[in-house]
């Protein structure tokens, strides 16, 4: 499942920065706009310390994490959706992604250049949602523009409701709203899916601080930007990428150190990597044996069939039933025999919707 999540911001934001650290990469860091041109793509390890836990149960010859990837974009400028600072480039890569995750300084510091020459993360935010929404809107309106006299002079139902789509949407960012604000269908959905549009992705506000404010719990830029996310619907979260960056070097004993100095359990960026794996709607199944323990991504609300294809089309086509407990019940209980024996162990049949944290076996014939 090659699920893509773009990191997005103003220049000199520390996305890159941030990037090194998500990914161990050596994407290019400098001082001036636009030192990345191409988007880095890096594959990064979802942490779960549920795998780990399975393991002092189930004892695997071998452990194997999810992952997703995450693609470290260029920075955005005002007047990037005219195509101001290789506005159009950057945005095609966006549009490449599943959601995006919106770096915003919350951080002051003279030696590090601010294109506005000023920080102020509200109006940051403000110039890249209304790239995205500007991008949107000449997308939809050219669209609009081919459908619209058909549509209205024609008894294909598809065009119809393709063009419904398309009018709601435009209606909306007209108004300066995301397309994500747009209610659709059930049956609207694929058609709504099929834009593309840069605003219909779920987004990740990250709050970029200084490592004094970061110990200190974040300063008013920080509860800002939380303020105008919750007031979107969107999340935030915050992080110091230059303190990330450094840790992610450090050899991992020496890392768990630094964290326990500082009273942490788990370096910032597990929890960025775990928000943005549920901004995607995934969730993780496991399957468990003395060979591998291994975690698998599927979407929320996937059943088991599809789930059991996620490993092989075979287990899929030739699905019989699937056996089931939860991952609870065997940290709970300690073995598998004693989830069978206090009735936790289910068989389920096709139209079963896998929960996050399962524990699944798949019977097949092919």
């Amino acid at each position: 499942m090659a699920l893509q999540v773009g990191i997005v911001g103003l220049p000199n934001v520390g996305k890159s920065t941030l990037f090194n650290a998500l990914t161990s990469a050596k994407a290019e860091a400098a001082n001036y706009p636009f030192c990345t041109i191409d988007p880095n793509v890096g594959v990064v390890t979802v942490p779960d310390p549920r795998l780990d836990q399975i393991t002092q149960f189930i004892k695997p010859q071998s452990v194997i994490p999810t992952a997703m990837e995450f693609v470290d974009i260029a920075g955005i400028v005002k007047g990037a959706s005219q195509g101001e600072g290789l506005g159009n480039q950057f945005l095609s890569h966006i549009r490449s992604t599943d959601a995006i995750v919106h770096v915003v300084r919350c951080f002051d510091d003279p030696n590090i250049i601010h294109v506005a020459g000023n920080v102020d993360p509200l109006r940051d935010m403000e110039i890249i949602n209304t790239e995205l929404m500007l991008a949107d809107l000449d997308s939809i309106e050219k669209r609009l523009q081919k459908i619209e006299k058909t549509a209205k002079n024609t008894a294909d139902k598809k065009l119809k409701a393709e063009y419904d789509v398309v009018k709601k949407v435009h209606v909306a960012l007209s108004k300066g709203l995301p397309a994500r604000s747009v209610q659709v269908e059930e049956n609207e959905s694929l058609i709504y899916r099929d834009l593309h549009l840069l605003t219909a992705k779920p987004v990740l506000y990250v709050c970029n601080v200084s490592d004094a404010d970061f110990s200190a719990g974040g300063n008013d830029w920080v509860r800002a930007v939380e303020k105008r996310a919750q007031e979107e619907e969107n999340k935030t979260i915050m992080v110091c990428s230059a303190m990330e960056a450094e840790i992610a070097q450090l050899p991992l004993e020496e890392r768990k150190e630094f964290l326990s100095s500082m009273g942490a359990e788990e370096p910032g960026l597990n929890r960025l990597i775990r928000e943005a794996y549920g901004l995607l709607g995934l969730q993780t199944y496991f399957t468990a044996g003395e060979k591998e323990v291994r975690a698998w991504t599927i979407r929320k609300g996937t059943k088991a069939p599809q789930a059991a294809g996620v490993i092989h089309t075979d287990f899929e086509k030739g699905f019989i039933r699937a056996e089931t407990y939860h991952c609870e019940d065997l940290f709970n209980l300690k073995t598998e025999q004693a989830v069978k024996e206090a009735g936790k162990y289910r068989l389920e049949g096709k139209e079963y919707v896998v929960k996050d944290g399962d524990v699944l076996f798949f019977r097949f014939n092919v």
